[in-house]
């Protein structure tokens, strides 16, 4: 066992001369074990010359890219407004259309600015106005902008913005008109109500004057919001909620009422790729009957309402409703969820053949530390067995698909199974002379005494199994989760 505890005597060193060393606790901290080992500060180990020079040109490229995005940032919006009913009559399909567009640079590290533009055309009709805003922050809770627009409504203004309190925030802009000198002023209060619930007032000042009482909730499972303005010409009240099915997908019902405006939208979304989401809603209202298809990547979107009806016929509306309802579902069954069912599986397996050789050395030390740590492992074991404590029966670590509550599913295959490691032995022996075991979050289980990363690129989980006072108990955690045992709510 000479040789082995070398090892990691060596990995003992190693940590302590990180944590000792500010600069390279700071790599550490930023970019893991990997961003020390590789000398780039970032990105795996590298033997050959063309390993490295590729590594170096992906960072380069990655560099460059980032540095970009921090200093301009772009968004954008195309609304195709349609009508059916238009098209049946020989008017044509398009109703409206609307453009516009942003781009934001960072000028100074507290100066910004930001240049838009739009365009809409109904009809006969048109008109467009161009946008700038010069925005300065003053200090790190105080915020001051300068805006000014030529166009369909050519005016200018300031808006300021304070942190008041660490739950509460205002603003107050002054805006005036270049056509008719008319004055506005807005004021904007938001106070924190709870960890994930936000509520606004805003009142306005000038030749339509308005008050709105507004929330917001934002929960991992959902989100919800409503708003009721008061105008002096006008009133309107919305409201929102969305629940999210998976991370991919979500649902979204919505509701609108006001001065000539009854509505009520339900309809969902997926995301089919990293920066894209595509939904589709329904809407019924006195306007008529519409479906909406949207378009979201990145920073821009596209927008295609098509009105279907001008009126509120209940089999039509009905039959507006079921179509598409029904064609999705056919779709996500028989087309979407095969298809990235086939993909996912496939980026796995060339995943697994990928880091296959990495993987390999990865598990042969870490069955090597466990068999140093196994005497060890062994007393505490024992020692907890005669007090009648805390003792590890099971503990599986590794890909979270290939894990049901610790045991390997049937329907999983070979590979995908391989890519999970027995880790009883590490578990008994971190259990300390308490009868407690504690991993801490936000720390990467890989990199404990015994461990090892079995699937590199791919969600992880820890299953354990265990004992104490007699009694079974079982757990599952992310990989970065805290694992604190025993406790009662563990208890099978």
């Amino acid at each position: 066992m000479k040789e082995i505890a070398t090892q990691n005597f060596q990995r003992v060193c190693q940590a302590y001369e990180i944590l000792t060393d500010e600069n390279k606790r700071t790599i550490y901290d930023i970019y893991g074990m990997e961003g020390l080992t590789s000398g780039l500060e970032l990105g795996p180990k590298l033997d050959k010359v063309e390993e490295i020079r590729e590594e170096l040109e992906r960072l380069r490229r990655e560099r460059e890219q980032e540095k970009v995005l921090a200093q301009i940032r772009s968004s954008g919006s195309i609304l195709a407004n349609l009508s059916w009913p238009d098209f049946l009559d020989g008017d044509g399909i398009m109703r409206a259309m609307a453009m516009a567009s942003e781009v934001q640079s960072q000028i100074s590290k507290h100066t910004s600015l930001v240049i838009g533009g739009n365009l809409a055309v109904n009809a006969d009709s048109g008109g467009g106005a161009a946008t700038a805003i010069l925005r300065h922050h003053i200090s790190p809770v105080s915020t001051v902008e300068f805006m000014g627009s030529i166009g369909l409504q050519s005016l200018i203004g300031m808006q300021t913005s304070r942190q008041l309190s660490a739950h509460s925030n205002a603003t107050m802009g002054l805006t005036m008109s270049l056509r008719d000198g008319s004055i506005n002023l807005s004021n904007t209060w938001t106070r924190q109500l709870s960890e994930t619930t936000t509520g606004n007032i805003q009142l306005s000042l000038g030749p339509e004057s308005s008050i709105g009482v507004g929330w917001r909730k934002k929960e991992q499972k959902m989100s919800a919001s409503g708003e009721i303005k008061i105008g002096t010409s006008s009133f309107g009240a919305t409201a929102h909620y969305t629940h999210f099915f998976s991370s991919k997908s979500h649902g979204r019902i919505a509701g609108t009422v006001g001065s000539g405006v009854l509505a009520v939208e339900i309809g969902g979304g997926r995301k089919v790729s990293k920066f894209s989401t595509v939904r589709m809603l329904y809407s019924i209202g006195i306007q008529g009957l519409i479906w909406k298809f949207e378009l979201h990547r990145g920073g821009q979107k596209l927008v295609v309402p098509i009105l279907l009806s001008n009126t509120l016929n209940p089999v039509f509306a009905t039959g507006a409703f079921i179509i598409p309802v029904s064609l999705y579902f056919t779709l996500e069954s028989f087309v979407l969820k095969p298809y990235y069912l086939r993909r996912e599986k496939q980026k796995a397996l060339e995943n697994i053949k990928k880091t296959q050789s990495q993987v390999q050395e990865a598990r042969t030390a870490a069955k090597k530390a466990q068999q140093l740590l196994q005497n060890v492992a062994n007393r505490k074991r024992t020692k907890q067995q005669e007090m009648n404590g805390l003792v590890v029966l099971k503990a599986v670590y590794g890909n979270q698909k290939a894990l049901s509550n610790g045991r390997i599913s049937e329907e999983t295959e070979d590979e995908v199974a391989s890519q999970i490691m027995d880790v009883t032995v590490p578990l008994n022996f971190l259990v300390n002379d308490s009868g407690n075991l504690k991993l801490h979050q936000g720390v990467k289980k890989s990199g404990i005494m015994g461990f090892c990363d079995p699937c590199p690129g791919e969600p992880k989980q820890l299953y354990v199994e265990y004992t104490y006072h007699g009694a079974r108990y079982e757990v599952t955690v992310d990989d970065y989760d805290e694992l604190l045992i025993p406790q009662e709510r563990h208890k099978v």
